[in-house]
C-alpha cells in the first residue's frame, strides 16, 4: 500500500473513532467514544482501581444477601429471650433449709456428678423455674452465686442465705420450691444491694449440734444406754467447760493443715451453751448452741469432741488449755450428723441498709414459724432416725479410749517423729463444718 492509501485509511480511522485526545497525568491518552458502543474504555490505572474495589462491592453485596437470614436468626433468638429480656435482673437472696442427709456438703462441684451437693438441686430448680438462663447454671460466678457458709457432708442447714442475681418472676419463692424436693425448701427471698455478697457480710454465724444424752455418761457407763437421762450436775459441768471457748483462741488443732502462728487460726467466738435436754421417741437429747464470726473446717465438731472427752473422763480438763497453745494436741471430732446452721447474722448491713426504706432488714423474723416447722418435719426427724439406725455417735465414742490426751501429738510419737512447721500451710478459711 503506498502513501496515499495510508492516509486514507488514517482519515477513515479518525473519522470512525475521533481524534487522539492528550490527558494530565500518567495515562496521557484515552480514546474517546466510539460511535454507536457507549462509554469510553477506562484507562488501565482506572480499571485497576475498580478491580481492587471489586471484592469489597461482591462482599457488601453478599451481606445483602445474607441479610435476611441474619434477621430471622435474630428474630428467633429474640422471640425465645423476650420475656425475660423485659423482666429486670436484681440481686436477692433466699432463706435456705435443707437435710443434709445423703448430699456431700452444700457447696457445688461443676463437672462431678459422682457427689451430689445441695447446691446441684437448688441450681437445677432456679434454671428449671426460669429465674436464670441455662449458662448461668453451668458457671455460677455469671450470677454471682456466694453462700453464707459451706456445709460439710451430712450436715444440715435451717437458716443458709444464699446472694445472686436472678430474673424477678411472678412467684419466684414457689416456682423455684416446685423444682426442690420437700428436705430442700426456700423460706424467704429478699431484695439487697447490688454489691451485696452474703459471705463478707456476714457477721456471724449460729450453729447447733444435737446429740443423745448419753454421749455425756461416764466411761464406765454403757456406750448406748437410751435410758440415760442427763443430771443438773453434768449439764452444768457441760456448760462451764464449753463457756471456757468464748472469746479469741487459736484454734489450730480444731481444724486440719492449719499452723499454730497463722493469723487465720484465731477465731472469735461468741457465746457457746448447751441447752435443756428433751425426750424423742424414749431417747434423750441435747442441743448444743454456738456463735462465732467464721469457722474452719471441722472446728465445730473438734470443739464438741473434746469437751464430750473431758465429761467422760478420757481427757483432763487441762488439755482445754493446753489445745491453744502452739503444740500439736489430739483432737477427737465428733460426728457430723447433728450439726446445723441455725441463722446468719446480718448486722452492720441492717444498720447500714435495713432502714433506708429501699431494702428490708436481713433479720427473717416473720419466717421464724417456718423454719421451727422445717426443723421439726425434716431435720430432727433424720438425725433420730439415723441415730437409732446407724449409731454414729456409740460407734465414734468407742474411739475415744484410743486418743491420747496425756501428751502432744509429737511426745506421743516418739522423740525420732517429725514435728510439722508451725507456719504449715493453709488451704485458706472455710466457713463450714
Amino acid at each position: 500500500m503506498g502513501l496515499p492509501g495510508l492516509r486514507a485509511a488514517a482519515g477513515a480511522l479518525r473519522r470512525a473513532c475521533g481524534a487522539w485526545i492528550p490527558r494530565p497525568g500518567p495515562y496521557r491518552f484515552c480514546w474517546p467514544p466510539m460511535a454507536g458502543i457507549g462509554k469510553a474504555p477506562v484507562p488501565v490505572g482506572t480499571r485497576q482501581e475498580q478491580d481492587r474495589k471489586a471484592p469489597s462491592g461482591w462482599q457488601g453485596r453478599a451481606r445483602a444477601w445474607e441479610e435476611p437470614e441474619q434477621q430471622a436468626k435474630k428474630l428467633k433468638s429474640s422471640a425465645d429471650g423476650e420475656q425475660h429480656r423485659k423482666l429486670p435482673k436484681r440481686k436477692i437472696v433466699l432463706l435456705l433449709a435443707y437435710s443434709g442427709k445423703g448430699y456431700h456438703g452444700m457447696q457445688r462441684n461443676v463437672g462431678s456428678s459422682q457427689f451430689k451437693t445441695i447446691e446441684d438441686d437448688l441450681v437445677c430448680a432456679l434454671v428449671r423455674s426460669g429465674c436464670i438462663p441455662e449458662n448461668h447454671g453451668e458457671d455460677m460466678r455469671k450470677m454471682s452465686f456466694q453462700r453464707c457458709a459451706r456445709t460439710d457432708k451430712g450436715v444440715s442447714a435451717a437458716g443458709q442465705v444464699v446472694s445472686l442475681k436472678v430474673w424477678l418472676i411472678d412467684g419466684i419463692l414457689e416456682k423455684i420450691n416446685s423444682h426442690l424436693p420437700s428436705h430442700i425448701r426456700i423460706l424467704g427471698v429478699k431484695r439487697v444491694t447490688g454489691g451485696f455478697n452474703s459471705k463478707n457480710k456476714c457477721d456471724a454465724r449460729t450453729y447447733f449440734y444435737m446429740l443423745p444424752t448419753f454421749a455425756f455418761a461416764h466411761k464406765d457407763h454403757d456406750l448406748q444406754d437410751e435410758t440415760y437421762r442427763l443430771s443438773a450436775e453434768t449439764l452444768q459441768h457441760v456448760n462451764r467447760l464449753l463457756a471456757c471457748y468464748k472469746g479469741t483462741h487459736n484454734f489450730h488443732n480444731f481444724t486440719s493443715q492449719k499452723g499454730p502462728r497463722e493469723p487465720s487460726a484465731r477465731r472469735y467466738i461468741l457465746d457457746m451453751f448447751c441447752e435443756e435436754p428433751f425426750v424423742r421417741e424414749g431417747m434423750e437429747f441435747a442441743v448444743i448452741k454456738v456463735k462465732g464470726q467464721s469457722f474452719m473446717t471441722h472446728q465445730i465438731r473438734k470443739m464438741v469432741g473434746l469437751v464430750v472427752a473431758i465429761v467422760k473422763g478420757y481427757a483432763p480438763e487441762s488439755v482445754l488449755e493446753r489445745s491453744w497453745g502452739e503444740a500439736k494436741v489430739d483432737v477427737p471430732k465428733a460426728p457430723g450428723l447433728g450439726l446445723v446452721l441455725e441463722r446468719v447474722h446480718f448486722e452492720k448491713y441492717n444498720q447500714r441498709f435495713g432502714c433506708d426504706g429501699l431494702h428490708e432488714p436481713l433479720d427473717w423474723a416473720r419466717e421464724e414459724a417456718e423454719v421451727a416447722a422445717f426443723k421439726e418435719q425434716h431435720i430432727y426427724p433424720t438425725i433420730i432416725s439415723t441415730e437409732r439406725h446407724e449409731r454414729s455417735m456409740s460407734l465414734w465414742l468407742s474411739t475415744l479410749p484410743m486418743h491420747d490426751f496425756s501428751a502432744t501429738a509429737h511426745a506421743a510419737a516418739g522423740p525420732d517423729a517429725k514435728v510439722p512447721s508451725p507456719l504449715e500451710g493453709s488451704e485458706g478459711d472455710g466457713d463450714s463444718d
